[in-house]
């Protein structure tokens, strides 16, 4: 893809050129690897979507959150999605009809697209907004660059970092690929229990006690986030349905949309037996409904 900063349609702004000013002039001086997404001064939340259609409830609920309704702008991250332009154009779109109007978008496709302006764009937005798609795409770009490091300084400095389906999977400090190593053929979801089955990788870690699986009741996910519990059991699992997201800032998290979110907390023990079926004692489940809250503190072994 040529074109970097992608404007998603005619009335799709970029950011203004006045804001952009002020932007760079107060933006980002330096993104530096010290400044971590989990420091006790972080003032962002976390808006983590589990895929699907995404209802006013909640486009309105994260205009709110970072509160567009007074200013700033959106900043969509599209790199997960092979398709980067359609991504934008689809993301965008959701806030052009919430009457949202400064947008921008950049593929960050290689280093040389980081540049000094487009990181301290992105570290001064009020919403950095990252699509659908494969989750280890993203990482692969993002992972131990500027761009990463300014994502966190936005966090650390007050924006809403939102993502649906593979950009709710990148949220946690592990992500799960989708891979089954043993069945390498693939398959939306797990066909068995087995011990080193699952393939994690390093997400962003914008929290560290828990573990997040997407489309989760829709498409059955229980075996896969499960075989990543047995294989850290010190983590919790968050499955989040589809038109479903949590609302997490610091330790507590919010239910909101149209479906549930699934917990797994390991309280007992993991074994194996000697063909590597997972055994797990005393797992914990707990389903919570939009509008309840719970603390992920509380959830962790």
């Amino acid at each position: 893809m040529k074109q970097k900063n992608i404007a998603v349609s005619q009335s799709l702004w970029l950011i203004p050129a006045w804001l952009l000013t002020v932007v760079l002039v107060f933006g980002l001086s330096n993104c530096r690897p010290s400044v971590t997404p989990n420091a006790p001064e972080v003032k962002g939340k976390l808006f983590i979507i589990g895929g699907g259609k995404r209802g006013a409830e909640l486009v309105n609920r994260m205009i709110k959150e970072a509160g567009l309704d007074k200013g700033g702008y959106v900043y969509i991250l599209p790199m997960a999605s092979e398709l980067a332009d359609s991504a934008v154009i689809w993301a965008g779109e959701q806030f052009l009809q919430a009457n949202v109007q400064a947008i921008a978008a950049s593929d960050f496709d290689s280093p040389e697209d980081m540049t000094p302006q487009r990181l301290d764009s992105v570290a001064a937005a009020s919403l950095i907004y990252i699509s659908g798609g494969d989750q280890r795409r993203f990482m692969e770009k993002v992972r131990n660059t500027p761009l990463q490091y300014a994502i966190y300084q936005a966090y650390r400095n007050g924006a809403l970092i939102a993502g649906t389906s593979a950009g709710a999977a990148v949220m946690s400090e592990w992500m799960i690929s989708g891979t089954e190593l043993n069945y390498p053929e693939y398959n939306s979801t797990f066909l068995h229990l087995e011990h080193d089955n699952i393939e994690l990788d390093t997400g962003m870690a914008f929290f560290k006690s828990a573990i997040i699986d997407q489309h989760f009741v829709k498409r059955s996910r229980y075996n896969r986030l499960i075989s990543a519990i047995a294989l850290h059991p010190d983590k919790i699992g968050i499955g989040i349905d589809e038109s479903t997201a949590i609302l997490v800032h610091h330790d507590s998290a919010e239910v909101i949309g149209e479906s549930q979110v699934i917990i797994f907390a390991m309280k007992g023990s993991v074994n194996w037996s000697p063909e590597g079926k997972i055994g797990m004692k005393n797992l914990r489940l707990d389903i919570y409904l939009p509008g309840e809250k719970f603390y992920i503190g509380a959830h962790v072994p």
